[in-house]
């Protein structure tokens, strides 16, 4: 699993400790459910919340990072550590007991933001101090939670990513782990690591080649293009459309639709991982290859991904400015 591996001169994303506090009183409420989340929310999380929906049998896990938009070392213990709580439920509940859950939803706690993905000014970081261990064991951190979540905890459990924001790099790849996507037009979704010179290593290839075939994934990752929630509809990658502001209501309804028929559902996603399985061993050859990929990289590639890091930034201020708004409206 992730450690959190110091870097020095790392600095973490401006502005994002102020967002992130804001949020947290936003959700206070939220987080006073933790604890009833059914047998798996008792501990309490730094970089996740946790909301048990006993009507639906659904726990919802909002992502609430620290230092960066993206999958941070936290963010990565956190949700692994919400996984094995999953299974410990299962594990332990009694013969006759109904299961823990039925139904998981993955989403963010920022505006305008799922996730980035890998924290791009500390991939350079690692890069330029050539430090090949830092880079493997955050890369296997991201698998281990991704493979988690695409073999659905290895029970009958229906898995779906509420993407109300930007989806990039790791953040696709996590939304694409999910049995199925709910994204609010407007929102993006892209793999940009080829306009730097790297490539997508945590899932993207394993997980898109098997929803619209390698060919279509290839052209995706090289393109580095974004896509509209739209767009990934009409390819199949996208399986509900709401409208902007009506994410949490449009999953409400699917997850009220899908309990009704949750033997039979849970049982055709069970049979599709078993037809078309993803192997850990074969995500964890590929992240082998990423960061032999990313030691490669020349001085030009890497300001390039710092660019990007700046970009980053300004979508962590544009998260700021909205809920600061929505703050002062309440």
């Amino acid at each position: 699993m992730a450690t959190s591996i110091g870097v020095p001169g790392y600095r973490p994303f401006f502005g994002l400790e102020v967002a992130r506090a804001r949020l947290n009183a936003m959700a206070s409420a939220a987080k006073g459910q933790q604890a009833a989340a059914a047998g798996f929310g008792s501990r309490s999380y730094d970089e996740i919340e946790l909301e048990y929906d006993a009507s639906l049998s659904t726990c919802w896990c909002w992502m609430n990072p620290a230092e960066a938009p993206s999958f941070t070392p936290g963010l990565l213990r956190d949700i692994s550590a919400h996984q094995r709580s999953i299974r410990e439920a299962f594990a332990t509940r009694r013969p006759d007991a109904p299961a823990p859950l039925k139904q998981w939803v993955l989403a963010s706690r920022l505006s305008g933001i799922f996730n980035l993905g890998g924290d791009l000014e500390r991939f350079a970081a690692w890069i330029r101090a050539r430090d090949r261990e830092a880079l493997t064991a955050y890369a296997h951190a991201c698998i281990d939670v991704l493979h988690e979540n695409a073999v659905a905890f290895d029970k009958p459990v229906v898995t779906v990513a509420l993407v109300q924001g930007d989806a990039l790099g790791g953040g696709f790849e996590a939304a694409l782990s999910c049995d199925v996507i709910v994204a609010e037009r407007g929102v993006k979704f892209g793999l940009p690591e080829i306009l730097f010179n790297l490539f997508p290593g945590m899932g993207a290839y394993s997980l898109l080649a098997r929803r619209i075939g390698a060919a279509q994934a290839e052209r995706m990752i090289m393109s580095g293009k974004l896509y509209t929630a739209d767009e990934l509809h009409g390819l199949g990658v996208v399986q509900v459309l709401a409208e902007p502001g009506d994410g949490v209501a449009e999953t409400q309804k699917l997850l009220a639709r899908n309990l009704r028929r949750h033997n039979g559902l849970s049982a055709i996603y069970r049979a599709g991982r078993r037809v078309t399985p993803v192997p850990y061993e074969e995500l964890r050859d590929v992240t082998e290859l990423w960061v032999e990929t990313a030691l490669n990289l020349t001085d030009s590639d890497l300001r390039k991904m710092e660019r990007l890091t700046t970009a980053q930034d300004k979508r962590v201020q544009a998260s700021i400015e909205i809920e600061a708004a929505r703050a002062a409206a309440e």
